[in-house]
């Protein structure tokens, strides 16, 4: 997996613990547990990642594994690798075949998604389709 040019990339060495900002999309390959915020940016989760950690971005897609809140304003990718324990907020949802999913899933309406955009993502407006799973 190469990352894009003009994307900051956390290698599989690497584990902080913390807060993570940014204003370029962000690949990451090794371990975070705080928060991530990206509310412009892409976050991918490569297929060494591990999130422990809240994440805001516009886009989110996954290898690895993520425990915590999704929040994000475009599309989450879950590819087959994937494994995500927690709530998800979005606009978009994609689902390889494989993928692991332990969360409510809330899936939002073009209008609801620029308010919840204004409104750092809350739950509120119109859920198109909301996902609960316990396996």
């Amino acid at each position: 997996m190469k990352p894009a040019d003009g994307t900051t990339t956390i290698g599989k060495g690497v584990t902080i613990k913390g807060d993570v900002s940014g204003g370029e999309d962000l690949t990451l390959d090794g371990v975070v547990e705080g928060t991530i915020n990206l509310p412009d940016h892409s976050l991918t989760v490569g297929p060494n990642g591990r999130v422990n950690a809240d994440v805001r971005a516009q886009n989110v897609i996954v290898f690895g594994r993520i425990e915590g809140t999704l929040r994000v304003s475009e599309r989450v990718d879950l590819r087959h690798s994937a494994i995500v324990k927690g709530d998800i907020y979005a606009g978009r949802l994609a689902i390889e075949e494989n993928a692991e999913i332990h969360s409510k899933i809330e899936l939002k309406g073009a209008e609801s998604e620029e308010r919840s955009a204004e409104s750092n993502l809350s739950p509120k407006g119109k859920t198109l389709f909301t996902l609960e799973s316990k396996t």
